[in-house]
């Protein structure tokens, strides 16, 4: 009769080897996988290199426009002047009627038309209001705003220029008071640059770690089912009898190979391509802990409904747009509807843009961020449940079949 401290001494110690033995096939199951070396290892180490490169010069400089002028005026030739002047617009010609401007968009020589009226001197030097147009090529939002931004301030320029000059003051001072009474200054507190880069590349960052995941995983749980005797996630083995055995055994690791991509991925990448690193890098280690256990444990949920290789490629593809949108980032997340909103609680990357954008380019705390970082921790454990489950289903499953298999046997060698 062994003694009760002894049975526990040995459940345990068996427990730990199960646990040792299912992460060593796990790694060996990886290493042997193309796919999952693909998903698990290049894809992180290239993507975020990729995307920093594409966006690497921020904002975009010498945007096309070309220009109509039918005032052939001192103003209208000073306004062109300072327009071709800035670093955002190039004026690329000066043309003499609307279709050949246009020739010129449709041709994509100039994305952008800036037009004088014939009145557009008389007005101003009468004292009346003025008005020029401005038509852009809607196909890129960067080049909208680098029109828009140019063509306001150089407007707002001349129009304290002309107000100088036809309402002379006593003073320097008083001039300034009378022109500016409340100067303006645009000032970027944490993207200095306004660029594409500083504000979209950490929400990328974050979203491929969820999505090489959720492939990565998904890829191994097709492969497992497919190779797999009764095409379940679990192998017939003394080693795959515990629901927490696996659930642990799996999840170390995918956590040992993540730790080591995300220093690539959120430490070194940053720091090649001089994107903002403003929080306090422990802050960003404790949030990022829950988000890749959310993240493992819900990418471990989905393979249990993935029956081929190839299903985690479908969900990657038709996920991948819709999270970037709903994570509030590129669009208000106060803006986004309801529905959508409650459908982006669902994913750990959701609330891993939110806190982890806050906390690296916006050098907000964690207790700032604790909204986000407890529902990390709340998506952990109950995707962590959801994973004993669907572990414990396949257990079940293959013991269910192997017990239909046994009683086949059993009656066929009955029957001779």
């Amino acid at each position: 009769m062994i003694k009760r401290e002894h049975r526990l001494r040995y459940i345990i110690r068996e427990g730990f080897k199960d646990i040792f033995y299912i992460w060593k096939e796990e790694f060996r199951n990886v290493f042997k996988d193309t796919g999952a070396i693909v998903f698990f290892f290049v894809v992180p180490l290239v993507y975020p290199v990729l995307y920093s490169f594409i966006y690497n010069n921020e904002t975009v400089r010498n945007s096309k426009m070309v220009v109509v002028d039918h005032s052939d005026s001192f103003l209208s030739r000073e306004f062109i002047r300072k327009v071709d002047g800035t670093a955002d617009v190039q004026v690329v010609g000066v043309m003499g009627d609307m279709e050949a401007a246009k020739r010129m968009l449709d041709e994509k020589k100039a994305y952008a038309i800036l037009y004088f009226p014939g009145d557009f001197s008389k007005k101003l030097n009468r004292g009346e209001q003025a008005t020029i147009s401005l038509y852009t090529d809607m196909s890129a939002l960067l080049f909208y705003k680098a029109f828009l931004t140019v063509t306001t301030e150089v407007s707002l320029e001349m129009a304290k220029e002309l107000a100088t000059r036809n309402n002379p003051a006593s003073t320097n001072k008083l001039q300034d008071i009378t022109v500016d009474p409340i100067p303006y200054q645009n000032i970027g507190l944490f993207n200095s640059q306004t660029g594409f880069a500083s504000f979209l590349v950490p929400a990328i960052l974050i979203l491929v770690i969820q999505q090489t995941l959720i492939l990565g995983i998904g890829l191994l749980g097709g492969t497992a089912r497919e190779k797999n005797r009764f095409h379940t996630l679990v192998p017939m083995s003394r080693y795959f009898h515990g629901t927490f055995r696996i659930v642990l055994g799996k999840g170390l690791t995918y956590l040992m190979m993540y730790a080591i991509i995300c220093i690539w991925v959120f430490a070194i990448v940053p720091r090649l391509f001089g994107l903002p690193q403003v929080g306090s890098p422990l802050d960003v280690l404790l949030f990022l802990l829950p988000y890749l256990f959310a993240c493992i444990f819900f990418s471990m949920t989905l393979s249990g409904i993935m029956t081929t290789r190839e299903s985690p490629i479908m969900v990657m593809v038709f996920t991948s747009v819709i999270l970037v949108f709903i994570s509030g980032v590129s669009w208000p997340k106060e803006s986004i509807p309801l529905f959508w909103r409650i459908i982006g609680e669902v994913f750990p990357s959701t609330a891993g843009i939110q806190g982890f954008v806050r906390i690296n380019t916006d050098a907000a705390t964690l207790y700032e961020v604790r909204r986000e970082y407890h529902t990390l921790w709340v998506q952990t454990g109950l995707y962590f449940i959801t994973t004993c489950l669907v572990y414990r289903c396949q257990i079940r499953q293959s013991e269910k079949r192997m017990l239909v298999e046994y009683e086949t046997l059993k009656e066929r060698r009955a029957a001779k």
